[in-house]
């Protein structure tokens, strides 16, 4: 399955978002990422399509099966390469930015060496 960064950065905010508040609307998402109405309109309907999320009639929006598997993944590197960049002494807040940048295109091989290294810290 063949999925773009973009659409791996909306469902990993929805995940984030739920994980945080309970329930999602299209409004909570354009404030996480800083898009506008539109794009972020037009995002969940592309979502909503492939079967990657559901929306109710009242606007709340929820991870499919599928969307949840990839939103987890994406969500479960960024938090592992954001402890590593901590681990090297990169402040919280830089740390999670720069996860941002690399989780999407990180090899298998590459980022299982990180979970290793971040194991072996107790972590």
């Amino acid at each position: 399955m063949v999925i773009h960064e973009s659409a791996e950065d909306y469902l990993e905010s929805i995940l984030i978002i739920q994980e945080q508040c309970g329930q999602v609307r299209s409004i909570d998402v354009v404030n996480k990422l800083g898009f506008s109405k539109p794009s972020v309109s037009i995002a969940m309907k592309k979502l909503r399509e492939s079967g990657y999320i559901n929306m109710a009639p009242d606007g709340s929006i929820t991870l499919t099966d599928s969307g949840l598997e990839i939103a987890s993944r994406i969500y479960g590197r960024h938090k592992t390469i954001t402890r590593l960049f901590e681990l090297m002494g990169v402040s919280p807040e830089q740390a999670a930015t720069d996860a941002c940048k690399v989780e999407h295109d990180l090899s298998e091989e590459t980022f299982g060496k990180i979970c290793d290294y971040v194991r072996g810290h107790g972590l």
